[in-house]
């Protein structure tokens, strides 16, 4: 034991450190929290139910940064903008019309189902249009050239939307079905956070099944695998990639309906924020992992609604509600320092590097 101590460097000494004081805190803070016990059960179970909402629209975005970086291994910020880009546009041309009209009152499912459609028809569009333009052409090129292509494909298309609607936030029409709320098993839920936790679920176990089950998945997994031997197997690799674009954003853009449903407005900025959340879901989970993804994201959501008031309650921090941002990105920090290949990522030897 001694020895181990004497081989350690000055910096494992600072990061043993460092997690041990993290480690003490969270307990120290749990433990306070739960003596004082300052909410009732109905209010834990409203967040934590809160937090699952959210960690599903975490999850449902981190899936296109996963799969593009299983493929390309590199990270797509840009996929931010593919989420704000569907929704914005169809709140514009369908949402806004027909709310005001009162004909998504009328006919509500048929009404969200036509926004759905349109929703990921643009994100999807966007996204092929983005990886045909911008990354096709740096296919070769060194990650870090791709990596700043993203970054500015992300501004492009934040502008760009900014002047094609404006500025102002829009407000999405309030569904009647889903204001309020229901109960189940006794327990009471808002109904919007319902249809989101269970859509997300379907889309997941969907996506499943496209990946593992269907032709198309199996050539994604190939090209993931390795795209030379996948070309000489007779894969359209080009062809695969855009399919893999295209599907992550259409996931995207199913969670930005559902975050309109919840929020109910949106803006030209709003897929900058959630974006760099599902990275950190994505990074959480493993990147390259599609379940560790969907894992780091639901993470992500119940450590940003519980972390508050269970982590920080106890230790007397003032507002803790309000650090919830600082919580998203501190757990990516910890993940790095923990674990940095994420919860389900791999642990890649030095003999494979």
């Amino acid at each position: 034991m001694l020895q181990r101590i004497k081989d350690l460097n000055f910096l494992d000494i600072i990061l043993w450190l460092l997690r041990t004081g993290i480690i003490i805190a969270v307990i120290w803070g749990t433990v306070a929290t739960i003596i004082e016990n300052p909410y009732p059960a109905n209010t834990w179970v409203e967040t934590i139910i809160a937090g699952i909402a959210q960690g599903s629209l975490y999850a449902l975005i981190a899936i296109g940064y996963t799969l593009v970086y299983g493929v390309l291994f590199m990270i797509n910020f840009a996929h931010g903008e593919f989420f704000m880009s569907g929704i914005m546009t169809a709140t514009i041309f369908l949402a806004q019309p027909w709310g005001k009209s009162g004909f998504i009152d009328r006919y509500p499912i048929l009404s969200l189902t036509a926004i759905t459609l349109l929703t990921v028809l643009v994100s999807v569009g966007i996204a092929l249009l983005t990886e045909r333009i911008a990354y096709r052409p740096l296919r070769k090129a060194p990650r870090l050239v791709p990596l700043i292509t993203a970054i500015g494909a992300s501004f492009f298309w934040q502008y760009f939307f900014r002047g094609l609607f404006g500025s102002e936030v829009k407000a999405f029409p309030l569904l009647d079905i889903l204001e309020g709320k229901m109960s189940i098993l006794g327990l009471i839920f808002l109904k919007s956070h319902v249809v989101v936790i269970v859509s997300t679920v379907l889309m997941l176990i969907g996506l499943y099944f496209f990946v593992m089950k269907t032709r198309i998945g199996k050539s994604i997994r190939a090209v993931a695998e390795n795209k030379d031997v996948a070309a000489l197997m007779g894969i359209n690799v080009d062809q695969t990639i855009s399919i893999t674009f295209g599907v992550g954003a259409a996931m995207a853009g199913i969670a930005g309906v559902l975050y309109a449903l919840v929020f109910r407005q949106v803006h030209f900025f709003m897929g900058f924020i959630p974006g760099i959340k599902a990275f950190t879901a994505a990074v959480l989970g493993g990147i390259g992992s599609i379940p560790g993804a969907a894992l780091g994201g639901f993470f992500l959501g119940m450590f940003e609604s519980v972390g508050p008031g269970l982590f920080l309650e106890g230790l007397g921090i003032p507002a803790p509600h309000q650090l919830k941002d600082v919580i998203a990105f501190i757990m990516l920090v910890l993940i790095l320092i923990f674990r940095p290949q994420g919860i389900l990522g791999e642990r890649i030897s030095k003999e494979k590097a």
